[in-house]
């Protein structure tokens, strides 16, 4: 067993020496809020999530937040006490504050947490991270979000195939195929938010290039994650979306510097003819 505030002492030390995870506190839901290690009234919290991750593999605590009756907590593991601090990888879980119990949610390196946002008109707003899957290496980059189910009264993770969400950029691409990918966080006027993916297979003289975009956020009525295909002539509308975006939405673009985009913004009725 783990002595409770030797891994309080350690996840405050490491909350020093690591940038901060947390976002801005405008966008944080009432019913949601951070604990404070400092803070002698969230100490109770802070030993039973402590308490519960005993048994899990992890070197230090790095966040606990609380909605209603479960915590959502990130923690770092470490590989040996000498090992550099950049090479730790990251675990997220659900803690139960009543049972103890305890829910893997999700596992990498690299966690960037970013905005609260809104996949559902009419929902409750929902916490964005990025992740890659390894590190000092060609790694590949992913988007999740977590959020409260009030079913399970618990913390879940949206778009999960395996040990992957959302894929946004990846590291390998077919031998003689030269492959760009588009993404951005994207909003329409009454604030509904979507992540929007592009991916251009370029195969030269071997055949015309392809293209497949998707959409990502949560079907309003069921409360259940979605992905939509875009196709045929829905697609020049959302590739010019994605190419002019800036990052607003929660800091998410990449990719809108490229050939592509230029040639999409600056020639598109000629890429599309060449493309099929």
């Amino acid at each position: 067993m783990r002595c409770v505030f030797r891994g309080v002492l350690y996840a405050l030390f490491a909350t020093a020496l690591m940038p901060s995870l947390l976002v801005d506190a405008q966008q944080t839901p009432d019913t949601f809020r951070w604990i404070d290690f400092h803070s002698a009234k969230d100490q109770d919290v802070v030993i039973w999530v402590t308490r519960s991750l005993a048994v899990e593999p992890w070197t230090a605590i790095r966040e606990i937040g609380v909605e209603y009756d479960a915590a959502l907590v990130v923690t770092a593991n470490r590989a040996t006490p000498q090992s550099n601090p950049k090479d730790d990888t990251f675990g997220v879980w659900s803690v139960s504050l009543t049972n103890h119990s305890v829910t893997p949610l999700l596992k990498g390196v690299n966690l960037r947490l970013l905005d609260w946002m809104l996949f559902a008109a009419g929902r409750p707003r929902e916490l964005g991270l990025l992740y890659d899957n390894c590190r000092e290496c060609n790694a590949s980059t992913f988007f999740t979000a977590f959020y409260y189910d009030q079913r399970l009264h618990a913390w879940s993770a949206r778009w999960m195939r395996g040990e992957q969400a959302i894929p946004l950029t990846s590291a390998s691409s077919p031998d003689g195929v030269a492959v760009t990918q588009v993404y951005a966080g994207l909003a329409d006027p009454n604030g509904h938010e979507v992540i929007a993916t592009w991916s251009h297979f370029d195969y030269g003289k071997q055949k015309p290039p392809e293209d497949y975009i998707y959409e990502y956020d949560v079907d309003p009525f069921t409360g259940l994650d979605r992905t939509q295909v875009v196709s045929g002539k829905a697609m020049p509308a959302v590739e010019k979306q994605l190419c002019q975006a800036t990052g607003d939405i929660s800091g998410i673009a990449h990719g809108q510097d490229s050939v592509l985009c230029q040639e999409t913004l600056e020639h598109p009725t000629e890429r599309r003819v060449r493309r099929r």
